[in-house]
């Protein structure tokens, strides 16, 4: 049962904004055979004409406003962070389904109140998480949850790229939404504390590169480095355990998982461990097995995301991504800003 209004039972949906992540968002869109594409939004005149040549049939517009309060039934805001709430809650009040991408707003207070629009007008609003809809990242959480690993040590990620520099958010705002979403994802559980240093190279006031180290429940850490400022193009995210290590690589072709078979496990924990001196004091036992790089099928996570939309849409469901898991990676952020403010200091983030 679809809740679209169109004669022929598709989804109409609109796009706002058609930039750099904007195209790839409507060409998985136009792939949905269940979706009709009625307008974009654009305010570049030359991606207009570019749209124009090569989606003839989509009218393209520069006036967003045109599309709110047109006939689709869902609206998909890909434009700069800073206009996401304002246009997601334009959407929402003219009672049209929402897909925003990261972040889903620039404060806490924002997102909580697209969250209860959402919720109040039984509308689904998903925010853009896409690695939560990898096969890879799903593999991970998977491994995690059946205690492959056995007991969680640290993490740490890294996300470094050069260019793609913004101006109205900086390195942590603009990346770290997708390495908060898949800490979330896999350990199924908040941080509750976060401390995050960062400096500025290009522009004053907007942190190039930032480090955050966060604190989970159970005595687990997480290190997460984002960067537009590095010679080194890297998605990387390493779990170590008590029993094993995983690497997931989002950058590799064909060994985007690899699980290591290593780990060190430490014994007579429950006496004293003194000064160290020897094994009969404390001993760590160290154990290097192989290396597995595990085969699945891995679909674009862009186009499950876009067709999980769609579904969410039709079946009156609540999407993985929804407005609530927006709102968690954004309490983080404001958190995680507030340390960078401060030079670094921990700050303990509320639930």
């Amino acid at each position: 049962m679809t809740s679209s209004s169109s004669p022929d039972g598709m989804l109409r949906i609109a796009q706002i904004g058609c930039g750099y992540w904007g195209i790839n968002l409507l060409r998985c869109f136009l792939q949905n055979p269940r979706v009709s594409l009625v307008g974009v939004a654009e305010l570049s005149q030359k991606r207009i004409g570019d749209l124009a040549k090569r989606y003839p049939a989509i009218p393209a517009t520069s006036e967003h406003r045109e599309l709110i309060n047109g006939p689709a039934d869902a609206v998909v805001i890909a434009t700069p962070a800073a206009n996401h709430f304002e246009l997601a809650k334009e959407c929402l009040l003219k009672d049209k389904h929402v897909f925003v991408e990261k972040p889903i707003a620039l404060n806490v207070r924002d997102a909580e109140e697209l969250v209860r629009l959402a919720e109040g007008r039984n509308l689904r609003l998903m925010v853009g998480h896409t690695f939560e809809y990898n096969a890879a990242v799903r593999m991970l959480r998977n491994y995690l949850e059946k205690g492959e690993v056995g007991e969680v040590y640290y993490l740490y990620g890294a996300r470094l790229n050069l260019g793609r520099v913004q101006s109205d958010i900086n390195a942590m705002w603009s990346l770290a939404p997708h390495d908060l979403s898949i800490l979330l994802y896999i350990l199924q559980k908040m941080p509750v504390a976060v401390a995050a240093r960062g400096f500025s190279f290009l522009q004053p006031g907007i942190e190039d590169i930032v480090f955050m180290i966060l604190d989970f429940p159970g005595d687990v850490h997480a290190h997460i480095h984002v960067s537009w400022l590095d010679p080194n193009k890297a998605r990387l995210l390493t779990v170590v355990g008590s029993e094993k290590m995983i690497v997931y690589d989002d950058t590799s072709l064909d060994a985007k998982i690899r699980i290591f078979d290593k780990g060190i496990t430490r014994n007579a924990v429950d006496q004293s461990l003194g000064e160290y001196d020897s094994f009969e004091k404390f001993q760590l036992i160290l154990r290097a097995g192989d290396v597995a790089v595990p085969h699945f099928i891995f679909p674009e996570p862009l186009q499950v995301e876009c067709d999980h939309f769609v579904e969410c849409i039709e079946k009156r469901q609540t999407p993985l991504t929804d407005g609530r898991d927006g709102l968690h990676v954004v309490n983080i952020l404001e958190a995680a800003q507030q340390s960078l403010k401060s030079g670094g200091e921990k700050v303990n983030i509320p639930w």
